[in-house]
């Protein structure tokens, strides 16, 4: 549609038209409708809007209004508000132009004249406050009006001066005589002279008006900027009571489903304060739908005082959970009676594993620039440089899952498979809280790669890593301990690119198998979101939803990670989980964080509430023990945000040692020249191993040709050390479908999995064999 051509508006008129406005870089400027009138530029949706919804309005007296090209201007106001606006034509683009300039003339004399009107309406704010304030004002307005008066003497003289001089320089030239010419002269250079006098006396004159307003402008301005953050203050503080309201009411109408032993005040203030998930969510009338969080599912309580009273029961539920105030001393005592305990053994010195790595380098580079031609094509691989990366591979990033091992030490030592479960549980939120800071992408590995973790030594097991599929990417993992657990993994990492964000989904599934009760668990990982991707800092969320199987027994646990709401009342990265026998009886009651700590508590009793929350949905109240701690975060080294905020146990993943196999990450030479800071040459090294990649594949096509039918060659994308999967949907029936690598893993064999019927790779035994004997004669060069 066209508009009309509307002349250009007087200073007084208002001015209305369609202005195409940028909203996001998914759907890029959007029709708007833009009202210009008292200073003030508002826009609407449509315009019928303008009766009762306004979109957006920018104050014209502060803003600064910029031409980008033809088309497009932008308004913005200092940092708070940046409007990008583009106009259908460049007549239309000047004509606004032109309209908004006068606006903001107008605008800028009539809020000077507001001040000045409201400092002299205003009362005192408190005592002589205010009327100090108000004369400290009419005072600088009236050296300002005195000064004002100068210039304009300074030039009349000024005119007055250059006249008689520009008459006198006149006459000048039609002198002859020689008595005139000497008078002459005379008169022009005294007349010369008042005209610089006076020039100089206007100059002074400016100078200290212009030096006056300055000082009281920056004043004024930040006296009038205190005053809009006290605004905001004052909004947030109302909004922050609102919600506050809005929570203790449904606290209230919550607490009425208890049942009658908590009736009274003192358990009914603790029962009523865990009902959080019912003021998390908004009204219907809230338009912020993309930030709405889910209400919780179930309600703990504190447990009846009879329980509490029994001696008997409560010392039978110490003795089932006996690890939490005694765990060290368990520990002892359990590794002092182990006689295949390293203890037991001959003492061997420890190794010194290294607490730092060289200072992350302060290279910047643009994410946005790289990505930004990635969204909505067919492109399911990119090569991206080392500057954003961590000097780790996946596959040290997958040992990482380890570092909180001593959980799966002290489930190996429950007699109950319920207890058990709690420290599986907790295990497998631990494998989080290093990813908190962790903004760096980890390098994709090689296919063939493989990365060893020998800690037998120190804390009891052995882990190995290999990449085994590289389309799809695909690793394996193998960990076994001494102290009687095994895990094991397959993990392919499938990604969405949106613009604002990248969300990782982990496809496969982790196995933790304990051979004293021969109890077998699995679970699959939540998905993974790195947030400001465009703008802003880069920071991640876990969210999801995590069911523990133990395949033997048939009890469950049902976590769910909490994405992040800018709404809720509740703790960031909040975890809750219950763990139910094969009946679904709950037995326990899980709470904490993904990046700090885990609690459980023994649920005596639960009950099924009344319809609650906006949905009507009924909820479980549990009544419970006293929580007790059954993980806690260990805080991160000194100095960890100059070295990729590294755990101590990502400082010596990368650690050279000796007689590890030659396809193992620590051999990586790209890798190890991020480490040292030469990011540079990192790069180079990166594009030659995927050359080399490339070059491998073709041939390893080539040998599989001849054995089968044809197919076409180079069609794949490159086989690169460092690919991010981009706008690709992510599927596990493709993930399970099979590998297309015609590649035959080293140390792990793809088999079905007799627990969940899925195939994945198994480790085949052979790896630690070859490494006493030194004997990798059968290892590729993929370096």
């Amino acid at each position: 549609m066209s508009e009309p051509k509307a002349p250009i508006p007087a200073p007084g008129d208002t001015y209305k038209g369609w202005l195409f406005k940028w909203t996001n870089y998914i759907k890029g400027y959007q029709r708007r409708w833009f009202v210009l009138s008292n200073g003030l530029l508002s826009y609407y949706r449509t315009q019928a809007e303008m009766g009762h919804t306004c979109r957006g309005t920018i104050n014209l007296a502060t803003a600064n209004i910029a031409v980008e090209d033809s088309c497009n201007f932008v308004i913005s106001n200092g940092g708070t508000q940046t409007y990008h606006l583009k106009a259908s034509s460049e007549v239309e683009r000047q004509r606004w132009i032109t309209a908004l300039e006068l606006a903001k003339a107008k605008a800028f004399r009539m809020q000077a004249e507001s001040d000045d009107s409201g400092d002299e309406s205003s009362p005192p704010a408190a005592g002589q406050g205010g009327g100090s304030r108000n004369s400290e004002v009419q005072s600088t307005l009236r050296t300002l009006g005195s000064k004002v008066e100068d210039l304009s003497t300074c030039n009349d003289l000024i005119a007055k001066h250059g006249s008689a001089l520009q008459r006198s320089l006149s006459e000048l030239e039609g002198v002859r005589l020689e008595g005139q010419t000497s008078e002459k002269i005379r008169q022009v250079t005294e007349r010369a002279t008042l005209f610089r006098i006076t020039s100089n006396a206007m100059i002074n004159a400016c100078r200290d008006f212009l030096s006056l307003a300055q000082a009281h402008s920056k004043r004024w301005q930040k006296a009038l900027q205190a005053e809009r953050e006290q605004r905001v203050r004052l909004e947030e503080t109302l909004e922050q009571l609102a919600k506050q309201h809005n929570h203790l009411e449904r606290a209230f109408r919550g607490a009425t489903v208890l049942p009658p032993s908590q009736s009274n005040p003192a358990t009914d203030d603790k029962g009523s304060a865990p009902v959080k998930g019912d003021a998390s969510d908004e009204d219907d009338e809230n338009e912020f739908f993309d930030a709405c969080e889910d209400v919780q599912e179930f309600i703990t309580v504190p447990a009846d005082p009879k329980y509490h009273r029994s001696g008997s029961n409560v010392s039978g539920i110490s003795s089932e959970m006996g690890m939490d105030d005694g765990t060290a001393s368990l520990d002892e005592q359990s590794v002092a009676s182990n006689p295949e305990s390293p203890q037991s053994q001959e003492v061997v010195p420890m190794r010194k594993r290294r607490t730092r790595i060289p200072d992350k380098p302060n290279y910047s580079l643009n994410l946005w620039s790289i990505m930004k031609n990635c969204i909505g094509k067919e492109l399911s691989k990119i090569p991206m440089p080392v500057n954003f990366n961590e000097p780790l591979s996946m596959l040290q990033r997958l040992s990482e899952d380890l570092e909180y091992y001593e959980l799966l030490d002290r489930a190996a030592k429950c007699h109950n498979s319920l207890e058990q479960m709690c420290y599986v549980a907790a295990f497998t939120v631990s494998s989080y809280s290093t990813t908190v800071h962790r903004t760096g992408k980890p390098f994709n590995p090689l296919l063939g790669e493989t990365f060893e973790l020998d800690r037998a030594q120190e804390s009891g097991y052995r882990s190995l890593c290999e990449q085994v599929s590289h389309h799809p990417p695909a690793a394996a993992h193998h960990a076994i301990s001494e102290r009687g657990w095994t895990l094991r993994q397959e993990i392919a990492l499938a990604s969405k690119f949106r613009g604002k964000y990248l969300s990782i989904m982990p496809l496969g599934s982790i196995h933790c198998i304990f051979e004293k009760s021969n109890n077998h668990y699995s679970w699959k990982k939540v998905t993974t979101t790195v947030h400001n991707i465009i703008v802003g800092k880069l920071w991640i969320d876990q969210s999801g939803e995590i069911d523990i199987v133990n395949h033997r027994t048939g009890d469950r646990c049902h976590l769910k990670f909490a994405p992040y709401s800018y709404f809720s009342r509740d703790v960031a990265r909040k975890v809750t989980g219950v763990v139910t026998d094969k009946e679904g009886k709950a037995h326990y009651v899980l709470s904490g964080t993904w990046d700090e700590k885990m609690e459980y508590s023994r649920v005596m009793q639960s009950s099924r509430g009344g319809e609650n929350g906006a949905e009507g949905r009924q909820k479980t109240v549990y009544q419970t023990l006293k929580a007790k701690e059954l993980w806690k975060k260990t805080p991160l080294p000194d100095g960890a945000e100059n070295m990729y905020y590294f755990s101590t146990l990502a400082l010596t993943l990368n650690e050279p040692e000796e007689g590890v196999a030659p396809t193992d990450s620590r051999r990586r030479p790209d890798q190890r020249l991020m480490e040292q800071g030469r990011w540079e040459e990192a790069n180079a090294e990166k594009q030659r191993l995927e050359e080399k990649q490339r070059t491998v594949r073709r041939e390893r096509e080539r040998e599989a040709n001849r054995s089968a039918s044809p197919s076409e060659e180079g069609k794949e994308p490159a086989d690169g050390a460092e690919e991010v999967e981009i706008a690709s949907e992510p599927s596990e029936t493709n993930y399970k479908s099979g590998h297309q690598d015609n590649y035959k893993a080293m140390w792990f064999e793809r088999r079905v999995d007799p627990a969940t019927g899925e195939p994945t790779h198994i480790y085949t035994g052979g790896y630690w064999e070859a490494k006493e004997q030194g004997n990798w004669d059968s290892c590729p060069d993929i370096f």
